[in-house]
């Protein structure tokens, strides 16, 4: 049995490319796994929130969570900020790391630009935070998008110098990437990834978008050649059918293809929406859901800081 974990920012915008790019592939993981599935409220700010919005968009994640299908009996399902270990592993692994391999980050390169000396220190850092998130529980698989491969990947270099340093504590976590639709691209900019904080909504599907955004939001969508393998994927993933299947289908009839294409994303939004709309009606039994499975997590958490603290010579 492996340990599973996958973790996303909450934010008031999950979209489709979150939906088929992570939350599906963890609830198709569940069963026959040990699974971890945690809303990673330190990781979001990284970047200015405001605090009512922020604990609004924590409940909104856990709700889409379990309308996705994410079973809290089969999985440990808590927020990160409850488990003050993840911290404090962060912290421990932040003396093992080296600048340079945190400069090198891909994503702190993107999301730093233009910003000059405003940059926190915590947009640097949170590839370290991550790297704990998924060395503190054991994890041996962890599904992410290619974007996310290098944090992944860093966790294991930081895994391996600790082990070197202190002897075997730490598991070695692997990527786990999905073949197709590990990357939908937006659709005004097929170049970039589908994202939460593009500056248009139309480069992305939010996953709360009605029938009519959703086809007005296709209808616009770019057409070039990658634009269309985009959209393409997109509906290989919600159909089942072969990007040749759809290609024989449409060659030319781009916009019927569009109209079929916005009539399956609505297949699958209509009735998530209506799920997470009715664990919305009940935030104290999300609380108790996410309380629930803090707990289950500290107490493996613990555990695992118990053997780091000896492991480095802390612990008296």
């Amino acid at each position: 049995m492996s340990r599973v974990l996958t973790a996303l920012q909450p934010s008031g915008v999950l979209h489709i490319g979150n939906y088929l790019g992570a939350i599906q592939p963890f609830v198709e993981l569940q069963t026959g796994n040990e699974n971890f599935l945690f809303i990673v409220d330190y990781h979001a700010i990284t970047v200015p929130q405001k605090p009512e919005e922020l604990r609004r968009n924590i409940l909104f994640a856990a709700a889409t969570y379990l309308a996705a299908g994410v079973d809290p009996e089969k999985t440990v399902l808590f927020q990160q900020s409850a488990v003050a270990e993840h911290t404090e592993l962060a912290w421990i692994l932040n003396c093992v790391a080296h600048m340079g391999e945190l400069e090198r980050m891909i994503q702190y390169k993107e999301k730093a630009r233009g910003k000059g000396e405003s940059v926190t220190v915590g947009l640097f850092d949170y590839p370290v935070l991550m790297a704990a998130d998924i060395l503190l529980y054991d994890t041996d698989i962890v599904p992410v998008g290619e974007d996310q491969k290098q944090h992944v990947e860093l966790a294991r270099d930081l895994a391996q110098r600790f082990n070197k340093r202190f002897g075997e504590v730490f598991v070695m976590p692997k990527p786990q990437i999905r073949k197709q639709g590990a990357r939908i691209m937006a659709l005004d900019d097929p170049s970039a990834k589908m994202s939460k904080s593009a500056a248009s909504e139309k480069s992305y599907l939010s996953l709360m978008d009605d029938a009519q955004t959703v086809e007005k939001k296709i209808r616009s969508a770019v057409t070039d050649a990658t634009g269309l393998a985009n959209l393409q994927t997109l509906c290989t993933l919600l159909t089942g059918k072969t990007v040749k299947q759809i290609e024989t289908m449409y060659q030319g009839k781009n916009e019927p293809f569009k109209q079929d294409l916005a009539a399956a994303v609505t297949a699958l939004l209509t009735p998530l929406q209506q799920k997470v709309n009715a664990y919305l009606q009940d935030e104290a039994a999300l609380k108790r859901t996410l309380d629930a499975g803090a707990e289950r997590a500290r107490t493996i958490a613990a555990k695992k800081m118990e053997r780091v603290r000896k492991a480095i010579g802390v612990q008296l």
